[in-house]
């Protein structure tokens, strides 16, 4: 939806408009970029523990940046702090499935 539907998404984040378009499509290439080091460490998490590490770090930074920025708005923003509450629980998940892929497997 990010990448080909921008203008259905752009108002959960108070964007509008071809900038607003724009910002969402750069969102979803991020996405595209940052879910390399997620494939290869899900993969096969004990023979690429240094790329599961990396998803470690990178999921726990966003998942605390975007807590930052949620209790960083106002509350007049009730539409932003939904979708940024979203990406928080997305992120949570995302974290936990990746500790339990730490997990050393017992034979």
């Amino acid at each position: 939806m990010f990448l080909f539907s921008p203008e259905a998404i752009a108002p959960g984040f108070e964007l509008s408009g071809i900038p607003g378009a724009a910002a969402v499509r750069g969102i979803a290439l991020l996405f595209v970029m940052w879910n390399v080091p997620y494939l290869v460490a899900c993969w096969q998490p004990q023979k690429h523990s240094l790329a599961l590490k990396e998803a470690l770090a990178m999921q726990s930074i966003g998942l605390l940046g975007e807590s930052w920025i949620f209790i960083s708005l106002s509350a007049e923003h009730t539409l932003l702090q939904g979708s940024i509450l979203r990406f928080i629980a997305f992120d949570a998940a995302g974290l936990a499935l990746l500790v339990i892929l730490q997990k050393p497997r017992w034979p």
